[in-house]
């Protein structure tokens, strides 16, 4: 009797072995040949290169960049850091705009009046006395209408929001590529200072710049370029148009130009991406030069795609100048086989010689949506 059940069992077995081969063979039949035109994973958290991108890049090269240059942008309105409270005339501390008016507010209008800068905004709530203020303001990508009671300063018997507001940025970073008529220059979008979030823009350039010296990176203490910029509005290397999750993008001008060294180079596409030797093509010098570089990691499913690589410098001559990734690095071509594979946008801050890296067709598909 224990014969047969164990004989029965061997049966069962057999019979679910061959079950799962079958399906695994009609499995392989079905999917023969069906593969979709777009290929996402992780759920669709990240697209490989669409068939019509790739289509339209195939014969397309861009000039790579690795020139620093001065970032100036202007806020779309004026981008609200915080309140605090405003001594009024009888001595008291009033904060009109608290629970009213939010960090990373922009605002747009105020009583029906466009506003640009924050001398615009001033002037107008000067304007309106001890009226009570509609301010338009910009949250979270809606239009919200705000209503808030300006206080009579003290001092200089002004009347005041109690608004901390910004409106314009500026910096160093690196041009990526140029393409045409266009360039993308840091790798990863603008972020306010104060707020981290994003900085949505109305208008911004690129200028040329001209490193003065370097601080080197520390354990713990990210180095930078120190350096000056030429804020000449009449002959801009670039006009921004946006700033993205991937860098800034935009026209760029005849003056940077005339000034283009290299040659241009084929794209390389995430899916060509591999670890080991790459190069940075960098002036940081003050001579634009490659510098070799380790991929130490790919990761085209990573949800933060400005961190798609993880580089190290390897170059001695980069490490002697820099101790690796500093700030104003970002931007900095990454080339690979040949190819503009990516550009460096971060700097690990416990080891300066490491870093990440976002995917060139990051870039490309924002400069060009």
């Amino acid at each position: 009797m224990e014969q047969r059940k164990k004989q029965y069992r061997h049966f069962l077995f057999g019979l679910l072995g061959l079950n799962l081969l079958l399906i695994v063979l009609c499995m392989g039949e079905l999917y023969s040949g069906k593969l979709p035109r777009n290929i996402r994973v992780m759920a669709g958290q990240e697209s490989v290169v669409s068939e019509e991108m790739s289509k339209k890049w195939a014969n397309k090269k861009v000039i790579p960049g690795g020139t620093p240059v001065g970032i100036y942008i202007e806020t779309e309105g004026a981008l609200v850091l915080g309140t605090e409270a405003v001594e009024a005339t009888d001595g008291l501390l009033y904060e009109p705009a608290r629970n009213i008016i939010k960090a990373g507010d922009y605002i747009k209008k105020v009583n029906g009046i466009a506003i640009h800068s924050k001398e615009e905004l001033t002037e107008e709530v000067k304007k309106q006395g001890n009226s009570p203020i509609v301010l338009e303001v910009l949250r979270k990508n809606k239009m919200l209408s705000v209503k808030v009671e300006p206080v009579k300063e003290k001092e200089s018997k002004e009347w005041q929001l109690g608004i901390w507001v910004r409106d314009n940025s500026q910096g160093i970073g690196t041009l990526t590529y140029i393409s045409e008529n266009q360039f993308a220059a840091l790798g990863h979008g603008i972020h306010d200072i104060d707020t981290g979030d994003k900085m949505d823009i109305d208008r911004g350039y690129i200028f040329g710049s001209k490193i003065l010296s370097i601080k080197k990176g520390e354990k713990g203490k990210p180095g930078e370029m120190v350096g000056v910029v030429c804020y000449d509005f009449e002959k801009p290397y670039g006009t921004i148009k946006k700033n993205t999750d991937y860098g800034i993008c935009g026209e760029v001008s005849e003056e940077l130009l005339n000034q283009v060294e290299n040659e241009p180079v084929e794209i390389g596409w995430k899916k060509e991406v591999h670890k080991g030797k790459a190069y940075l093509r960098s002036a940081i010098s003050g001579t634009l030069e490659d510098y070799e570089v380790e991929i130490k990691s790919v990761d085209a499913s990573n949800k933060n795609l400005a961190k798609g690589m993880v580089i190290q410098i390897t170059d001695k001559r980069l490490l002697k100048l820099t101790n690796g990734i500093v700030q104003g690095m970002s931007g900095t071509p990454i080339l690979q086989d040949g190819k503009l594979i990516g550009a460096v946008t971060h700097v690990f801050v416990q080891d300066s010689a490491q870093g990440y890296g976002t995917f060139i067709e990051n870039m490309l598909k924002e400069s060009n949506g």
